[in-house]
């Protein structure tokens, strides 16, 4: 820290450099000090701090040497504790215009220099891409065996037999283009109906699937709208609240549905039990919309439709260090993307489609950027992923698919919005071996991106179910049955079985 304009500086400079030649704790200058046969003697350490006189410490019990140094830290100033802290460079610019903080010479001069530099990049890729492979691989064999779902009786309606019907059975050709990004909304529906989850038996089931589809009811000509889309929804939950029991007894909270159109976060707000209570598997999962509560929803991958998987392209062929091809218009920072580096030769960055197949910019690229548009997620992060090429995840907000059991920071690299001036400096200082790290966890966690028809172990299918059971646990009221004499009520227990809570009391009893 500069030193100009302060009395003493010179003095104070001079015993600093005396301090730090002292390394030795017997080279310090003790006294020993006996004042009466009451004390004992006292070692007394002197060290210059900031001033002419000498700070004492002295060798005190345990609690009052603590109490000391917490009085002494509090009182260090503010730049002394700016300088310890482990913030970031732009915490520390924001703290101090915050607070106001006025900081001199030389610190001043190295926060300024700091921030013109790229943020420091963090990236774990020498372990395993799973936060604790061993302890979910258990879990998720114990799921397999134990988790129930009751799928209600609409997903198998009559196609003739009324106009929404559509809305409820399942798509009839999945690997249509045309659904394209909402493919994982009815791929999820036709897993789940050929998977050994299913349950009929309303009673054994952890949890209910209302099977409407969103993205239908956006192609319909009778719903479209999202007012119309939240009302059906609304007026369907209070149709079967009021035909079964199962609903009325968690309050929604064991009932899910699906969706990956973005009007799906609408689609829950004009029903209370749906928006607070029941759990939306939503692609569009953003920590900054207002429907979307982390704890509660699940993030599904929005995955586009593929007949077959890629045989991956080795890094030694991988000739362009970024691609990226998207519309702009209705995302600013992509906007500054395509003005920072359009014209960069090692960056292929595209307004719409590209020169060459889409394709052959994941195949053929490091880096695939997935920048957020509309919304927060687009299907480029699992189709860098189905390709083999690193995501490169510049979404502020987004609840990663699976991040409880993934570590993103193993296979993928994420980007600050703010820090997309440094992307090529960032990128570039990644070593070769930590790159090719990158790419061995990134062919590990591909098959937990994928839909099967009929579901295979570890698929997006098993994974999102999974998810699903991680919420189990609910205690809820199943029924109310009241007996001559005596009432019983029956609740379900966090292990799927039936507890009878027996309530002596007679009729009369419980009428008074």
């Amino acid at each position: 820290m500069s030193s100009r304009g302060r009395p003493y500086a010179d003095d104070r400079e001079d015993r600093t450099a005396e301090n730090l030649r002292s390394t030795r704790l017997d080279n310090c200058d003790f006294k020993r000090l006996s004042r009466s046969k009451s004390y004992s003697r006292v070692r007394l350490l002197r060290v210059s701090y900031r001033t002419n006189r000498y700070a004492c410490f002295l060798i005190l019990p345990p609690f009052a040497v603590l109490l000391i140094t917490s009085s002494m830290i509090l009182s260090l100033p503010p730049e002394i504790l700016l300088l310890n802290s482990p913030a970031s460079t732009h915490e520390i610019t924001n703290t101090t215009r915050v607070f106001g903080l006025n900081i001199r010479g030389d610190l001043k001069e190295s926060l300024e220099d700091s921030v013109s530099s790229p943020p420091p990049l963090e990236i774990k890729t020498m372990a395993s891409p799973y936060h604790n492979w061993e302890l979910f691989n258990a879990d998720y064999h114990e799921m397999l065996k134990r988790l129930r779902i009751f799928v209600y009786p609409d997903v198998s309606m009559n196609n003739e037999s009324s106009p929404f019907a559509r809305v409820f059975l399942p798509h009839p050709n999945p690997l249509d283009p045309k659904i394209g990004n909402y493919f994982s909304e009815h791929a999820f529906k036709l897993a789940l109906l050929q998977s050994s989850l299913v349950t009929r038996r309303p009673e054994e089931a952890h949890f209910f699937f209302m099977p409407f589809s969103i993205n239908v009811m956006r192609n319909h000509r009778l719903l479209h709208s999202e007012l119309s889309i939240s009302n059906f929804v609304a007026n369907y939950v209070s149709r079967i609240s009021s035909e079964f029991e199962f609903w009325n007894a968690s309050g929604g909270a064991d009932h899910f549905f699906v969706c990956c159109h973005s009007v799906g976060r609408e689609a829950a707000s004009k029903h209370f039990g749906v928006r607070n209570n029941a759990i939306q598997i939503t692609c569009s999962s953003s920590y900054f919309q207002r429907l979307y509560t982390a704890h509660k929803d699940i993030a599904l991958p929005q995955v586009w439709p593929r007949l077959r998987d890629q045989v991956l392209n080795p890094p030694n062929r991988r000739t362009k260090l970024v691609f990226f091809a998207g519309r702009v218009q209705n995302s600013d920072i992509r906007q500054e993307l395509l003005s920072l580096w359009e014209n960069d030769t090692s960056f292929s960055i595209f307004s719409g489609h590209p020169s060459f197949p889409y394709e052959e910019g994941f195949r053929t690229s490091k880096y695939c950027l997935h920048v957020k548009g509309y919304e927060v997620n687009t299907a480029r992060l699992v189709d860098a992923i189905h390709y083999g090429c690193i995501p490169v995840l510049i979404s502020n907000y987004y609840d990663l698919p699976f991040a409880n059991i993934l570590d993103w920071s193993r296979f993928s690299i994420i980007v600050n919005q703010r820090d997309v001036a440094f992307l090529k400096n960032i990128l570039t200082t990644v070593s070769e071996e930590t790159y090719l790290n990158l790419y061995r966890n990134l062919g590990m966690i591909r098959k937990h991106f994928r839909w099967h028809a009929v579901p295979m172990s570890y698929d997006a299918f098993h994974m999102t179910a999974y998810q699903l059971w991680l919420r189990r646990g609910l205690r809820r009221v199943v029924a109310l049955r009241i007996r001559r004499n005596t009432a019983f009520v029956r609740k379900k227990d966090t292990l799927g079985g039936f507890v009878l809570i027996e309530f002596l009391k007679s009729i009369s009893k419980l009428n008074m």
